[in-house]
């Protein structure tokens, strides 16, 4: 049985282009993820995934209001997206056979709050409200397929240190910057199915003020692995000149989570570097 292989594109803060395209389609990868952050509220960005033929799913983060409290910026971000936009419910990949649930759109972390922008787009959504939606629809999955849980915004719980997947760092005292919501349904969830993997960004992986850099993968004693693929910025070049485009990687085996990595491509879709964080192998 081939794999199942998952590329993930972090916060793109403007950064989608061709080359991006151009890389997908020569490493073909069974489906896309995208965490959110597209730009700051433009629509060029949804306007391309919306017409990549490519299995895909996506959440908005808290740049993509792009600072319109009305709402208006958000819901013509959310309209262009359609059904790849899976935030508080259910994207069913099928093919590839995975299932992708969304966490709470346009989280800026820091435990729970909607900015206005959100608040006027989806209504005055508590803490408990939206940990039962996520929930709510992790359990209407197909219980066959893998299950990943795709959010902007990582949960509480993975540590209060500045390095640590959700930690914060532009302003002492570090502390867990991550969602409440979400932590409680990671929680709920998995009383009743198995959840491999939790897939976030938002927290960028270089840390503020030269801190270093942040860790992006971690492992409960449950089994569930949590990545954040906030690698900013995602273009960028080595030093041979040759353009780089990052892409988180995870790949399953029989519905069981074999390896993640962090990789750069060139763009013709050669693997020129890989950070390998996790083999099931090496457990």
């Amino acid at each position: 049985m081939a794999p199942l292989r998952i590329a993930i594109a972090g916060d793109l803060h403007g950064q989608w282009d061709g080359l991006d395209e151009e890389v997908l389609s020569q490493v073909k990868p069974d489906a896309l993820l995208v965490v959110g952050d597209l730009s700051d509220g433009q629509q060029a960005i949804p306007k391309r995934l919306s017409r990549l033929a490519l299995p895909l799913a996506c959440i908005l983060g808290n740049h993509d209001t792009g600072r319109d409290a009305s709402g208006r910026t958000l819901q013509a971000q959310l309209t262009l997206l359609g059904d790849l936009h899976c935030g508080w419910g259910l994207r069913e990949l099928q093919p590839p056979g995975l299932a992708v649930v969304g966490a709470r759109p346009a989280s800026a972390g820091g435990g729970h709050y909607l900015n206005r922008a959100a608040e006027a787009v989806f209504g005055p959504v508590g803490v408990e409200e939206s940990a039962e939606r996520i929930t709510a629809a992790a359990l209407r999955a197909d219980p066959s397929i893998p299950l990943v849980v795709l959010a902007h915004s990582g949960p509480t719980g993975l540590g209060s240190e500045a390095s640590d997947p959700c930690g914060r760092d532009w302003k002492a005292p570090a502390c867990d910057w991550g969602d409440q919501d979400l932590a409680l349904a990671i929680d709920r969830i998995r009383r009743s199915r198995p959840l491999p993997l939790v897939v976030f960004g938002h927290m960028h992986h270089r840390l503020k003020r030269g801190q270093g850099e942040r860790q992006s993968f971690c492992r409960d004693r449950s089994g569930t692995a949590y990545l954040n693929t906030a690698f900013v910025p995602r273009h960028s070049e080595d030093a041979q000149g040759r353009a780089l485009r990052h892409f988180s990687w995870v790949e399953f085996q029989g519905g069981v989570l074999q390896e993640v990595s962090h990789r750069w491509f060139s763009h013709d879709g050669a693997l020129l570097y890989r950070q390998t964080l996790y083999r099931a192998e090496d457990v």
